[in-house]
Order: structure tokens, then sequence, then C-alpha cells
């Protein structure tokens, strides 16, 4: 599932393809995806895009123009707005030429040029969503990277709450008090916090101030200044430490995003490396991986602690395999089908015990010497009015003896 980083870097995606751009008509949604309709429609209009944890908010303007043919017309959208997403766990944002439409792109923007290109975002497992004037999702916090004072203050704040005496693995995932940490990121940051991921959160965070040296701190460089990070530059930020756990959620995901490309946006590379190469926990080898009590897998090194599920198990790693087709050629089923294929050919299906005295007939001749005849006595089976008519002569020859036995004693 995308991430705060990756939110982030698809919100400067989509910055860095549409500036310059315009964009006109209306707003198209596929046919298949069950999200509301979109009611926007302008002549012309520019699209810019701002992340908040888990959430990425774009923002279409209309453009006014001078032109008499192109002012306002019958139902159009004179003022901004704003249309908020969440990713789910496959979305994200493509530009590209109108021929080139990816499959699983769920809401279009058109541009005004000729050639026409198309700001796409794709979900193919179409968990993602989209609220047409929507705000940021109130239930959600201030998110870790760019609002980090709020999002101390507010976890701080609550932390003799309930919700903190579950284990610290689990509230890392809570998105009221941590917008924007995911799986990957709380397996990095309890790992080099050295924090056992099934220890009490409010053991963890009690006597946490408010305050802390991160906040002066601006580690996000400019996107222009990202084209490329030196290794040695890399090196340093996989080694940059932190006073606490807090502060260690606002750092680590801004590693990712000094990474350049996250986890391979631009969506359309699909390139990993660096990211690969900066995990220190999550899916590497050697690590220990247990399920938590809401069934997510969790990456630790060492012991898990003292609130670890007593029945979970390790999750076995899946491995995929590239198929044909979807279909299901199993031995069972090939050879079933080719039964079935030969009985055709021989004239028609047989019933289970024809199959058998055939299978037996078959044997007994593999086991025959050469030149020896073998009979099968097969016994007819009477059918009742045979029988009836067998019972009533025995019967009448009963009777007839019975009566010439009579007159010989008389």
């Amino acid at each position: 599932m995308p991430e705060g980083p990756e939110l982030h870097l698809a919100s400067l995606y989509v910055n860095r393809m549409c500036e310059g751009v315009l964009f006109s008509g209306p707003v198209i949604k596929s046919e298949v995806s069950k999200n509301p309709d979109v009611p926007f429609t302008s002549e012309a209009y520019g699209i810019t895009a701002a992340s908040r944890g888990k959430e990425v908010k774009l923002t279409l303007t209309p453009i006014k123009t001078d032109e008499p043919k192109q002012r306002v017309k019958a139902g159009q959208v004179e003022h901004p707005m704003d249309i908020v997403f969440r990713f789910g766990m496959s979305g994200y944002f493509r530009f590209t030429s109108e021929d080139e439409l990816p499959k699983h792109a769920h809401l279009r923007f058109y541009s005004k040029e000729k050639p026409c290109r198309v700001l796409s975002f794709v979900d193919p497992r179409r968990f993602g969503s989209w609220e047409p004037n929507g705000t940021w999702q109130p239930g959600r916090g201030p998110c870790v990277m760019f609002e980090y004072k709020k999002f101390r203050e507010n976890v701080v704040t609550h932390v003799s709450d309930r919700a903190f005496d579950r284990p610290i693995c689990e509230v890392l995932l809570n998105q009221k008090y941590f917008n924007g940490i995911g799986n990957y990121l709380r397996a990095e940051i309890l790992f080099r916090s050295n924090i056992p991921p099934f220890v009490a959160a409010k053991t963890v965070l009690e006597g946490l101030g408010p305050d802390d040296s991160c906040q002066n701190e601006n580690p996000v460089k400019n996107e222009s200044d990202t084209k490329k990070t030196s290794v040695r530059t890399k090196k340093k930020l996989m080694k940059h430490q932190t006073d606490d756990l807090l502060s260690l959620c606002h750092t680590v995901p801004l590693e990712v995003v000094n990474l350049g490309g996250g986890k391979g946006y631009d969506p359309a590379s699909g390139d990993f490396s660096d990211f690969e190469a900066w995990l220190q926990c999550y899916y590497v080898d050697g690590m220990k991986t247990l399920r938590d009590h809401n069934g997510r897998t969790i990456w630790f090194r060492g012991d898990p602690g003292p609130m670890a599920p007593k029945d979970s198990k390790s999750p076995k790693a899946k491995k995929w395999a590239k198929k044909d087709d979807d279909h299901d050629y199993t031995n069972k089923k090939k050879g079933a089908r080719e039964r079935k294929t030969r009985i055709k050919q021989e004239g028609g299906m047989k019933t289970p015990k024809q199959e058998k005295d055939a299978g037996l007939e078959e044997a007994e001749s593999k086991r025959r010497k050469p030149g020896e005849t073998h009979e099968v006595n097969t016994p007819q089976r009477e059918t009742r009015s045979n029988a009836r008519r067998r019972k009533t002569s025995s019967v009448g020859v009963t009777a007839g003896s019975q009566r010439r036995t009579m007159r010989t004693t008389r």
C-alpha cells in the first residue's frame, strides 16, 4: 500500500507533469468504478497537487480568458474544485498520450492540446477512492513529514488514551496519530530505534515532550535538487540518528522522499533498486516476521516483546510465478480430460461397473499365456416375467404329481 512518502512523490509528479498544461472539458470516470462522478467541466483549467499523510488533493482551477469564444458556457464551473484521493492498495497517477491510456485508468483529465494528453488516476485493484469538493479527512492526524510540530503535540497530549495500551507496532498504523506511517515504515522505524514491536506504546512514548530538535530541520530538498543523490549522501541519511521514536517517524519517511524516486515513482519506470538498497529491515533476509492482532505482518529483529500474539505464526513468503493463463492444468484434471476423450472415441460413456469389468478383463488378458482361451460367464439377470412363468410351471408339476399319487392309492 502506498504510504506517506509515495503520496508526496505522487503530488510532486502531478505538479511536474502538469506545469503549464491546459486541460479542457469534463472529467471522465470509467464505467466500472463505483466512486462518484466529478461534476466539473471547463473550457480551460489547470491542475495542481498537494499531499498530507496518506491523502493527495488535486485542485482544478478554471482559467479566465478575454476571448468571446472561450467565455464561461452553461454548465461549466467558474470556481476551483478540490478532489481528495486515497490510494488504497495500488493507486497512482500517470500522464500519457491518449493512445497510451493505461488499462485501469478510472478517472481521467484531458488536456486541451492536440494530440491530446491525459492525466489518469490508475488503480488496478480498485481499492482507492476520490471525493469531489473534498477536504482532508477529519479523523486523520497531522502529517508526520510536513506538520511535525502538530504531529508530535497530538501524540504527546493523547498518550494516556486507551489506544496507546496496544503494542507499539499496531499503534504506529493508527492514522489518527501517525498519519502517513504504513507497514514498511513502522518496521524500519522500530528497527532503527531498537524497540521490540510488541511493547505497549504507552511505555515507549511516556515521558516524551512536545518539543524536539527535528522541528527546526528541513531535510526535504526541492524537487529540482533531487535529480540524483550521491551514494555518500544516501549513506549519511541511513546512518542519521535521532533522539526518540517520534522524531524517527518524521525523519525516516523524509529519507524515502530524498531518495528522489521512492518506490519507483515515476510509476512508469518501475525502478526499485534505490529503495531496496535503503531498506534495513522490511523484507530483508534474516529478519523475523509475525502477524499482529490485526493480521498485518511485522518485520523485526530479536525478541518480539511481551504483547506478541500467543498463537501467531511466522507467515510464509509468497512466491509469485508467471502463468500463461488463469486455468488450472493440474495432472489430475489433465488425466480426467484424457479419460473422457478416450471414452468418447470408444463409443460412449460407461457405468462404473462396466469400467471395472473392462479393467479386470484387460488385466486377465495380460496374464493369459499365448494361445490360451478364456471364457467369461456373465450370468443373465432374470426378469420378473421369466421368474413368474417358472414359478407357475413348478406349481403345476407339483399339483399333477399329487393327483397321480391319489389315483394310485384308490
